[in-house]
């Protein structure tokens, strides 16, 4: 069920990931990151824009924000430390938000007008919820093949590893 509990736990999720991934690819250089590596935004920093791109989006229509974020498939931020700086205050507010979501909320409909086709379109907020968390996950998956595909690890990756989420017996 989608509730608050929930967007707390994935937007507890997202961060971690987030944290995560930046750190590791902090590591690269500004060439390797933005290399084209034949992802569907090119590179990992393309990807990280993507994702970036998307949170915002879905949060900005949450909470009533203009979204006046670039087109679609744009870069947001060409510097990988500004982009790691705005992710981290997209994380935050990911989690002020669901820390504020109400079941009268969730049973809403959002709409909208998509950035992808223009078009404008009706969508349950629970179903709109769990594409936030999902598109993010999709695409941090991408990365993380990206990343293997340079010879690193990106570590584990599966929810059940948030720490605080599972308790492990010895």
């Amino acid at each position: 069920m989608v509730d608050r509990d929930y967007c707390l736990l994935m937007g507890r999720y997202n961060r971690w990931m987030n944290e995560r991934l930046y750190a590791l690819l902090a590591e690269f250089d500004d060439a390797a990151r933005k290399e084209d590596r034949g992802a569907f935004f090119g590179s990992m920093h393309g990807t990280l824009n993507h994702i970036l791109w998307g949170d915002r989006m879905w949060l900005g229509r949450f909470t009533d924000a203009p979204c006046d974020f670039p087109a679609f498939g744009a870069a947001m931020y060409g510097d990988f430390a500004q982009l790691a700086r705005e992710r981290e205050a997209t994380d935050r507010a990911i989690l002020e938000w669901a820390g504020s979501v109400t079941p009268a909320w969730l049973d809403g409909a959002l709409v909208y007008t998509s950035k992808v086709d223009g078009r404008r379109r009706e969508l349950s907020r629970t179903v709109a919820v769990i594409h936030l968390f999902n598109h993010a996950t999709h695409h941090r998956g991408q990365l993380t093949t990206l990343i293997r595909q340079t010879g690193r690890d990106p570590g584990v990756t599966d929810l059940p590893w948030l720490p605080g989420v599972v308790r492990a017996f010895d």
